[in-house]
């Protein structure tokens, strides 16, 4: 046996004995359950040490959609994980990956309702429960599976809803009448719910008129301690508004709203009705993501002069419209925001227009601006004529993040362009901007 796989000798031993509670957690935290388990058959004190409530409070739990022999014990793991830990828990995360068949999604429905079940006996600590990205309306769901899942879960929101204080059912796509018969279920016990930050962007599948639904503003109802809500545009209408102003006005600090292209988002929004929340939440922030709705008569009919935006993000991907145009959004409706915008994030194929001045004024005009995002076409002295501006005094960045599509494979004369950009304002990109601008093919 050679010197480097010698036992641990006494004086060793004694050392890891004497080892501070607060050093030895901090081990078991980076450890892994396997791990854990093999460390707590040292000695009693790291047995102990096993089940100390500080290791089990946030869980984040995974599994596969596609079928594999490494994968297979997954399910299996989780209920071992909740029955023997399952008490300690204060915030849960569950990932469903993209799931393969109908096969993995009985086993997850199974799974959910046995771990489900196990934690509404055993704990009352729960605080956070995010189930994301589920996509109720694929056709791997079926109709059974689907409704059992969903009774599970609003059976543990009826019990469990008085603790939870966040919420997040992010992408689960399901039908009105679905959605909010397992948000209703937080308030099965009181009435009104508890919940201070709720995401339930994308839980609607696409293209239902959500807004124009008795029943979501009837649940939306029994929300009266909101700070933060995620949703889509789809689900905003002058009821919801003023729902949110007669229960929540005393809380609400966040709204993040999403406008996708395929979810009707013509709907009417009277300016008063924003004005009216704006005045009564008047710490409210309001967050817009749109996902290829880009055009100015679509936009100017959303973003009302009334609402308190403290960021815009437009993404159109890499489509392409030569009817479309850019400048009206960013000569007339952003600059109308620039008391209150901070963050403006775009992603945009404007081949067919140049667009360097006009994002340049809007910058300037924008004085609580400090996070600027951009993927599109542009020239390279953009950048330099932003970092200029900076060091004038005239923009106040801390983040600036640029890719600049390119109509050829070759770069090489751009990039060389940027470094000497970057080694010109060095000094003030070190002194605290989150800076990253690079060059992109774009063909």
């Amino acid at each position: 046996m050679d010197e480097g796989s010698e036992l641990i000798q006494p004086q060793d031993q004694s050392f890891w004995a004497t080892l501070p509670d607060v050093c030895l957690r901090r081990i078991f935290w980076w450890l892994g359950d396997r791990d854990r388990s093999r460390a707590a058959l040292v000695c009693r004190k790291w047995n102990q040490m096993m089940y100390s409530a500080d290791l089990w409070r946030y869980r984040t739990i995974t599994f596969s959609g596609r079928p594999s022999r490494v994968h297979a014990s997954e399910f299996q793991s989780a209920l071992w994980y909740v029955k023997k830990f399952g008490h300690y828990l204060e915030c849960l995360e569950i990932k469903f990956l993209n799931p393969y068949n109908a096969v993995l999604t009985k086993k997850f429905q199974i799974t959910m309702r046995g771990l489900l079940s196990c934690l509404g006996r055993s704990n009352n600590r729960l605080k956070s429960l995010s189930i994301q990205d589920l996509e109720l309306d694929r056709l791997v769901w079926r109709n059974s599976i689907k409704n059992s899942l969903i009774k599970s879960l609003s059976f543990f929101l009826k019990k469990m809803g008085k603790y939870l204080d966040s919420l997040s059912l992010k992408g689960a796509r399901l039908t009105v009448e679905q959605g909010c018969q397992i948000l209703n279920s937080l308030s099965y016990l009181q009435n009104e719910s508890a919940t201070s930050d709720l995401n339930i962007e994308d839980y609607f599948s696409h293209r239902l008129t959500v807004y124009s639904s008795p029943q979501f503003n009837k649940t939306m109802a029994t929300f009266h301690n909101l700070a933060t809500l995620t949703l889509n545009y789809n689900c905003i209408s002058d009821e919801l508004l003023e729902n949110l102003a007669a229960n929540n006005a005393s809380t609400l600090r966040t709204m993040y709203i999403k406008c996708h292209i395929y979810d009707p988002h013509g709907q009417v929004i009277w300016g008063m009705s924003w004005a009216k929340l704006a005045r009564q939440a008047s710490n409210l922030k309001v967050n817009f993501f749109f996902e290829r709705v880009m055009k100015y008569e679509r936009l100017v009919r959303i973003l009302l002069q009334e609402i308190p935006i403290r960021s815009i993000s437009l993404r159109s991907c890499y489509f392409s419209d030569p009817d479309w145009s850019m400048r009206p959004t960013l000569t007339d409706l952003l600059p109308t925001f620039r008391h209150t915008l901070q963050k403006l994030t775009f992603e945009f194929n404007n081949n067919h227009e140049s667009l360097d001045e006009e994002l340049h004024l809007l910058i300037l005009s924008c004085r609580k601006l400090f996070y600027f995002k951009i993927w599109a076409f542009l020239d390279v002295k953009f950048v330099e004529r932003i970092l200029k501006s900076q060091e004038e005094g005239q923009c106040a960045l801390r983040t600036l993040k640029v890719k600049i599509y390119i109509n050829r494979y070759e770069t090489n004369e751009e990039d060389r362009t940027l470094q000497e950009i970057h080694r010109k304002y060095r000094d003030l990109i070190d002194s605290g901007i989150n800076y990253f601008v690079i060059t992109y093919p774009m063909m």
